[in-house]
């Protein structure tokens, strides 16, 4: 184990040891592509040698940035969100800033909290899944004048800054292709659309394509699950149990559908076969189950990156410009869909 070092050790310290002046140790971390590589090295193993932290406080007093940004998303349970909080952190650490994450489990009361706390942090910025959000969220958003963007769904008419896929269109590629295999009798399997407004845009357009085709949903084909592969498998046990099943389930996310494929084998149906499944979201994972799952890509590396090096511009930039960024949608056709028996 290194020595401790005694007595709180300073920028001075860390440039001594480095053999160089503490302005080049504070650029260093304020702006490190304007330091050579070497020189960032020598200043790296200094840090670490002497275990020198900065004081985030001092910096804020005199009116610096935090260097750090939350994310408040609704669950770290699942892949879902995972490509595109690891692709988020990756782009904002390039432009020299920190994530901080929260969870709120859908729950916008809960939503609201984290933020309040992210921002008793002194976070430089928020970013938030979605865009249904709660009026106290958005009062406090405003009131603190803190800069904020949504990731994941994107809408036109967004009040937030946002870069995300259109969830609407998502689920009517959904729809239209089990409509272009001839399916007609179909099951949904979503989750609770209160506090989501991802699969609230999906399965009101799901409705609305299969409705324009003359096809309706009675209330014994629509079940709910939550992000749960096991709930899920349950609720496709329920869907297909009868002497009448449908052709097809349309999932609202790859979860939920995964959990149907395995609802499905327990029945002893075969898929594509008996009955044809799709999901939403293509998330890694869904092309390797056995048969592979049929789902409506969204670019969740690609929202990530792009959401993270937009909102450290425009957290940085003097004039912050709004921007609305949609990311292309791709149906991916696998194993999991057939044309109807």
């Amino acid at each position: 184990m290194a020595p401790k070092q005694k007595g709180n050790v300073d920028i001075v310290a860390v440039a001594k040891a480095a053999k160089v002046s503490p302005s080049t140790v504070s650029r260093t971390f304020n702006h490190p592509d304007l330091v050579s590589p070497a020189t960032r090295k020598k200043i790296t193993r200094a840090v670490q040698k002497l275990g020198y932290v900065r004081n985030r406080a001092a910096q804020m007093m005199h009116g610096k940035r935090s260097g750090t940004i939350g994310l408040v998303v609704p669950t770290i349970n699942h892949a879902i969100f995972a490509e595109v909080i690891q692709a988020f952190s990756d782009a904002i650490d390039q432009a020299g800033f920190t994530l901080l994450l929260a969870s709120h489990g859908y729950d916008l009361d809960r939503e609201y909290e984290m933020v309040r706390k992210l921002m008793e942090h002194r976070v430089d910025g928020v970013a938030l899944i979605g865009l249904e959000h709660s009026a106290a969220t958005s009062r406090l958003i405003a009131q603190q004048e803190t800069p904020a963007m949504a990731i994941w769904n994107y809408a036109e008419e967004s009040e937030l800054p946002c870069v995300g896929a259109d969830n609407r269109l998502a689920g009517r590629m959904a729809a239209e292709h089990l409509l272009e295999l001839g399916h007609r009798d179909i099951g949904l399997i979503f989750p609770d659309t209160r506090g989501n407004d991802r699969a609230q845009y999906r399965l009101s357009s799901v409705l609305e394509a299969l409705q324009e085709s003359g096809v309706s949903v009675p209330e014994d084909r629509m079940s709910e699950a939550p992000y749960s592969v096991a709930q899920a498998k349950q609720a496709a046990i329920r869907l297909l149990s009868g002497s009448a099943k449908p052709t097809a389930l349309l999932c609202g996310n790859d979860v939920i559908a995964q959990g149907a494929l395995y609802g499905a084998q327990k029945c002893g149906l075969r898929v594509p076969e008996d009955v044809s499944i799709i999901g939403i979201g293509d998330f890694k994972g869904s092309a390797d189950i056995e048969p592979g799952l049929t789902t409506i890509r969204i670019p969740a590396e690609t929202i990530g990156s792009l959401a993270g090096q937009r909102f450290t511009d425009y957290i940085t930039s003097d004039t912050r410009e709004q921007f609305r960024l949609r990311c292309g949608l791709e149906r991916v056709v696998r194993g999991t869909t057939g044309p109807a028996a």
